[in-house]
């Protein structure tokens, strides 16, 4: 993850004082390349963070070398846990803690804020990757900054507006939505459908002990049975597993015994057999389908291939 390494490279910015983008790459194992980048991502989130040539030169943080992180505005501190925050593994989140701890104790509450705002949940209902949303940006200040706002909505019962309390932004399949507390209590919003927002200068009503993560895990399991998702049985070579768990995560449902052949029975949820085994396709023998109408589909499309490629090379 960048964001795991973005933190990296700013804790070792303030350990050493001054590094060469050659220094950076040995201490994390990347390419120097990806060094360079990483040291320019930085600067563009608004860390003060310069470039020297010369001897003696590579590069540092305005004011020198620190054991803390005060050489951050608060603006340019909340920058950096947005862009970290959306990191999904456990470095990423204890290089949080620890970025958390370094800086100045009036900064922390906004900077967890920040970091809590956003989540990628990184498992896939197939759907199409879109644009991000104009009120994007408008929305994630409004978290960050523990503000309520008006929001025009064009749901599938027609337009309203009504007043929410912003808790949180979550990216699935390239699409956002919004956890905001209402009138009605916690709802759920696709940004694609919000038409205006307005700010209302109101704190946000943040309910005590509310986690983004558990409250989208919860929201997403009543998507997932309102699109009647199946279970789709397949015989898995070991050897694919890990694979399939990061390219599938929470849809892979794992535990059954492995068969007399080694290979692991798994279920993957969507919405319908057909559709997760076209998904499936591209790894050939190592994820054998074995529901008949997910099956029959990949018949289909065995048979449209070899009529449109003809036979490989060696075929009788």
């Amino acid at each position: 993850m960048r964001a795991d390494r973005l933190i990296a490279v700013l804790l070792l910015l303030q350990r050493r004082g001054r590094v060469t983008a050659a220094q950076v790459a040995a201490e994390l194992e990347i390419s120097e390349r990806t060094a360079r980048r990483d040291l320019e991502a930085l600067g563009l989130a608004g860390v003060p963070v310069y470039s020297s040539r010369g001897r003696g030169g590579g590069w540092a943080l305005v004011g020198g070398a620190r054991t803390d992180l005060t050489g951050l505005t608060q603006p340019e501190a909340q920058a950096l846990f947005l862009t970290a925050g959306r990191s999904d593994t456990a470095a990423g989140r204890a290089g949080l803690r620890k970025l958390l701890a370094a800086l100045p104790s009036a900064w922390q509450a906004e900077a967890e804020r920040a970091a809590g705002a956003v989540l990628v949940d990184t498992a896939s209902w197939g759907g199409p990757p879109e644009p991000d949303p104009p009120c994007l940006a408008a929305l994630l200040r409004a978290v960050v900054d523990g503000e309520q706002v008006e929001l025009s909505y064009r749901g599938p019962a027609g337009s309203s507006s009504r007043a929410a309390s912003p808790l949180g932004l979550v990216s699935k399949d390239g699409r956002w939505y919004l956890l905001a507390g209402t009138a009605a209590g916690e709802r759920t919003f696709r940004l694609d459908r919000v038409t205006a927002t307005r700010p209302l200068d109101v704190p946000v009503q943040r309910p005590e002990g509310f986690d983004l993560r558990r409250a989208w895990e919860r929201r997403r399991g009543e998507f997932e049975r309102d699109r009647h998702v199946e279970r789709t049985g397949v015989l898995v070579d070991p050897g694919l597993l890990p694979r399939l768990r990061t390219l599938l995560g929470h849809r892979l449902v794992e535990g059954a015994p492995v068969a007399d052949d080694g290979r692991v029975p798994v279920q993957v949820l969507g919405p319908v057999p057909e559709v997760v085994a076209l998904e499936l396709a591209g790894f050939g023998a190592r994820a054998e389908v074995t529901d008949p109408a997910g099956r029959a589909q990949l018949r289909r499309l065995a048979a449209e291939l070899a009529s449109l490629y003809g036979p490989g090379p060696g075929a009788g």
